[in-house]
């Protein structure tokens, strides 16, 4: 080979470098410019309760039938109590439990249970085990019943370890509806009382699956209690 055409190939092949690593450059460059920059998602005033817990550590339990909330119960007890091995108070942790679809109606009171448990749909009632019937209480609030899925650990007891509650108001829509059928009664009435007879530290939320998505923008840790 000539030294005219060595030295042209190597002219050649340093340029196609050059050339390469300024492709690689512009590629790069383009790239970093397209990617998306770091998520933040909108505050809205409606969800700015799940902010005034007070908590170190945050965890949120979604339920969605009458066993899972039961479940929901044990679960943030134990959560609770497991934190103490950590030196951690219950006001340390900020809990949540969202009652939507077929465990809303946990989040009302024993008197709305006394009005209305022969008039509940359904699939969202567990019959009291003791009476065999269509129960006239808040079973998880009531003690004595450790067979159910919150095995003995009631809603007082973690209202008193200062956990809350997210209450669909989509369901209690639709449910209103369903008791004041069966029960006689106009729907806006049912609506009414069901909504200013909630267990405490329950917020109603306007759907259960919006708080799901909601807490954990808030920083909460999501499970599910099966």
């Amino acid at each position: 080979m000539s030294t005219d055409r060595r030295s042209f190939l190597t002219r050649l092949g340093a340029g196609v470098t050059v050339a390469g690593s300024a492709l690689g450059s512009s590629v790069s460059l383009a790239n970093a410019q397209s990617a998306p920059s770091s998520f933040t998602p909108a505050k809205h005033a409606q969800d700015d309760w799940m902010d005034r817990i007070p908590g170190k550590h945050r965890m949120v339990f979604d339920t969605t039938t009458p066993a899972m909330f039961g479940a929901a119960l044990a679960y943030a007890n134990n959560f609770l109590n497991a934190s103490k091995e950590y030196g951690l108070k219950d006001q340390d942790n900020a809990v949540i439990i969202i009652a939507r679809h077929f465990s809303t109606p946990f989040a009302y009171n024993d008197a709305m249970w006394a009005t209305y448990g022969k008039s509940m749909p359904p699939m969202i009632v567990i019959d009291d085990p003791k009476t065999k019937q269509r129960p006239i209480i808040n079973l998880f609030a009531a003690t004595g019943y450790d067979g159910l899925p919150n095995m003995g650990t009631t809603i007082p007891e973690v209202l008193g370890k200062g956990v809350h509650f997210a209450v669909c108001n989509l369901a209690t829509t639709i449910f209103s509806g369903m008791i004041a059928q069966a029960a006689g009664r106009p729907q806006p009435e049912v609506y009414k009382e069901l909504t200013s007879n909630l267990i405490g530290n329950a917020h109603m939320v306007p759907a259960g699956i919006v708080a799901v998505n909601r807490a954990q923008e808030h920083g909460f840790t999501l499970t599910t209690a099966v």
